[in-house]
């Protein structure tokens, strides 16, 4: 199968690195350092307690490229127009783009230049922290799920792909229920790592911390009920903990974008409760806060104290 991984930051590389040991995978990404050395030098992973190197192409446009199959994005939510006109460039006509992407609204905007009938859902739980320029962890081997529309016989193919290279994966008739499952789950604990400059163990392990956590679940939860999303999670509160251990030193997506000072995805996440909350009538005054300190954050970088 040839696969595009459009979006090679921490996760896009993780995956990409996996599956190109059994298919054809190409990464695109803008940021040319990045691919430059793995052109170079080859993509380095660290996983497990080991560290290996796979030689796999990748590239800063849709240039030359060959038709694919399938196209995973996994680019930040500002950065969905640019994956959409790549992907635009490269799927073919009966291929899918799966957005794997945090948050809510993307799989809309890439279907807004696709085609609906382009456009799959996937929702992951892999941990992934970018290392230097062509140098990625994994932080957690957490399970993909790929929605069985627009394509069943695609969908599985993608997850027979993951499961052949050792990233666990499934096909679900309602993904609804995870990208909201998720969503909850991220809304716990991205912007908090962010705003306290934890690695995601650090939610589950500290009392004063982990009350921050329920207060930003709690609301979600309320959101999704209120919404009529059936979460699939039995307690919201003890799974996004759960998560956190699991992915113990991980460095959350949203307090990488801190530490480099590059816009967070904080308005299709917490955002995205907060919108929602005011569309049905739900009070989320936490999660409006943490929506406020990000922003505050990304405006105040130039000025930090360091």
């Amino acid at each position: 199968m040839k696969i595009a991984i459009i979006g090679a930051g921490a996760l896009g590389s993780v995956i990409g690195f996996h599956l190109a040991a059994n298919h054809a995978v190409t990464l695109v990404d803008p940021w040319e350092e990045h691919v430059n050395t793995i052109n170079e030098y080859g993509l380095r992973c660290s996983f497990d307690d080991q560290e290996q190197v796979r030689l796999l192409p990748a590239t800063t446009s849709a240039d030359n490229l060959e038709p694919v199959e399938v196209a995973l994005i996994t680019v930040k939510a500002a950065q969905t127009p640019w994956a959409a006109e790549i992907a635009a460039q490269i799927v073919q006509p009966n291929g899918v783009a799966y957005t794997l992407q945090n948050g809510l609204g993307n799989a809309e905007r890439l279907a807004s230049r696709l085609g609906t009938q382009r456009v799959g859902q996937g929702v992951t739980t892999i941990g992934a922290t970018l290392l230097a320029p062509g140098h990625v962890r994994m932080a957690g081997r957490g399970p993909t799920t790929f929605a069985a529309t627009p394509s069943l016989q695609l969908a599985y193919a993608v997850a027979d792909a993951f499961r052949a290279s050792s990233l666990p994966a499934g096909v679900s008739t309602d993904l609804a229920s995870l990208v909201w499952g998720k969503l909850i789950v991220n809304t716990g604990i991205n912007a908090l790592t962010a705003l306290l400059r934890v690695p995601n163990g650090a939610l589950a392990n500290i009392p004063a911390a982990e009350k921050l956590v329920r207060r930003a679940v709690e609301e979600a939860v309320a959101v999704a009920c209120a919404a009529g999303i059936t979460i699939g999670l039995s307690d919201p509160v003890a799974e996004t903990l759960a998560v956190a251990r699991a992915t113990a030193t991980n460095r959350s997506s949203m307090l990488q974008d801190v530490l480099r000072g590059a816009p967070t995805e904080i308005d299709t996440i917490n955002g995205a409760i907060v919108r929602e909350g005011q569309r049905l009538g739900v009070p989320t005054p936490f999660n409006a806060f943490l929506c406020d300190l990000i922003t505050a954050l990304e405006a105040t970088t130039p000025l930090r104290v360091k």
